[in-house]
């Protein structure tokens, strides 16, 4: 077996190396793409990968480029980069080795238009149920675009060919570049002091940079925070900015705002014709409706006896009186019959039995009296001694020549003690 064919990895990989180093178009690559897992190193190196929808490179900057870039690289960002591909020999990859990087301008501001749109979002500045209703009929509309350029004639032309009655108002402002947005919020804010019922915000069509005022914070808030109904009308039909999902109507186009804005009088009279022939059915409708009804009211059997209701009424009068009659009788005949019973009572017939009772109880009472009142003891030879007007029940306490009273049944004796037996 001869060996001598086969190569090692390394000797393959440095035979790749070499074709991609001598390789002129290898040597100075212009790339463009989206930076994903990007790292920087502490001495100052980045390490991130370069994607497209379907492919994806390695890419290595090292701190002396690394340092010149005036902006700081993050995923997701679209850079455009000037650098050279070979192979790192240590893994076999292919990589580009970045000299010069710069923010790809058109990528970078769709990942700004997310970031603020999903941040808004959050807020409830698109809410539905915050948007304000556009008045059907308008008396005066706010315009705030250029005061030249398509957009406005091409508003201003279809209010006056579909509604002519409403009173248009021009704010003009800037809409494009570095001083568009302060304009903007500027002129949102003058046009709160008018008396408008509804309010154009928009331009004509461009790419993204041209819109991108309308793409800013400062509009979306002024916008969100104006008490005037608000129409966004920025671009053609494909283009969408913050403006349109913070207002509360967004318009395909300028032409459509001001559609979208007033009536069209045609549709309008049609309308009103419409509803004059509604009106006059429903009137017919409701004459005949009572013409009907009056006449069955005039038919009525009631109506043409009215006789019978007073019958009915008598009737009714006669069962309520004998049913009071019916009451009264039988009242009286219980009233009569407790009388009756009141005359028949054993009390009214023998009242000399209840004083009886009455005396019988008294003298009773009086008996019991008179075993326990202490002068009834008097009659039987005993007597009560006082002292001092105090009973006396015992020796004790009494001396020889103290004065007693004595109660007898029939008097007093007033006495002195000689002697005190104990």
């Amino acid at each position: 077996m001869n060996e001598d064919k086969y190569l090692s990895v390394s000797a393959l990989t440095r035979y790749l190396k070499y074709k991609f180093d001598s390789d002129n178009n290898l040597r100075t690559v212009f790339l463009k793409g989206e930076i994903s897992n990007f790292k920087s190193h502490t001495r100052g190196h980045f390490y991130f990968s370069i994607k497209d929808d379907t492919s994806k490179i390695n890419a290595i900057m090292f701190s002396s480029n690394a340092s010149k870039i005036k902006f700081k690289p993050e995923d997701g960002m679209k850079v455009l980069l000037v650098g050279r591909v070979s192979v790192y020999e240590a893994t076999g990859n292919y990589q580009i080795y970045v000299d010069e990087m710069q923010e790809d301008g058109v990528g970078n501001l769709y990942i700004a238009f997310e970031k603020l749109k999903a941040k808004l979002a959050k807020e409830g500045l698109f809410d539905k149920d915050k948007k304000k209703p556009i008045p059907k009929i308008p008396e005066r509309i706010g315009i705030i675009t250029a005061p030249t350029g398509a957009a406005i004639k091409d508003i201003i032309s279809t209010i006056r060919r579909r509604f002519p009655f409403s009173e248009t108002i021009l704010f003009p402002c800037l809409v494009q570049g570095e001083l568009a947005a302060p304009d903007i919020v500027k002129n949102i804010k003058l046009a709160s002091t008018y008396d408008l019922d509804v309010l154009i915000v928009g331009r004509g069509g461009g790419s993204i940079e041209d819109l991108w005022a309308f793409n800013e914070e400062i509009v979306a808030r002024a916008i969100y925070e104006c008490d005037i109904p608000i129409i966004s009308a920025v671009g053609h039909e494909i283009d969408f900015t913050i403006a349109d999902f913070v207002a509360d109507m967004r318009a395909p186009t300028p032409t459509g705002a001001a559609e979208m804005a007033v009536p069209n009088m045609s549709d309008l009279i049609n309308h009103i014709k419409q509803l004059n022939i509604r009106l006059n059915e429903s009137i017919y409708k409701k004459i005949n409706y009572q013409k009907l009804y009056l006449d069955s009211i005039k038919n009525s059997f009631v109506i043409k006896n009215p006789m019978i209701m007073f019958d009915n009424k008598k009737q009714n009068l006669d069962m309520l009186i004998e049913r009071l009659r019916i009451v009264l009788t039988n009242r009286i005949k219980q009233e009569k019959l407790r009388i009756e019973n009141i005359k028949n009572s054993y009390v009214l017939n023998n009242p000399d039995s209840l004083y009886k009772d009455a005396r019988n109880n008294l003298n009773n009472l009086i008996e019991k009296l008179e075993l326990v009142n202490p002068l009834g003891i008097l009659a039987r030879g005993y007597s009560i001694a006082y002292k001092d007007k105090n009973v006396v029940s015992s020796t004790k306490g009494i001396k020889k020549d103290d004065k007693l009273n004595i109660k007898l049944n029939d008097g007093n004796l007033d006495v002195i003690v000689s002697k005190v037996n104990k």
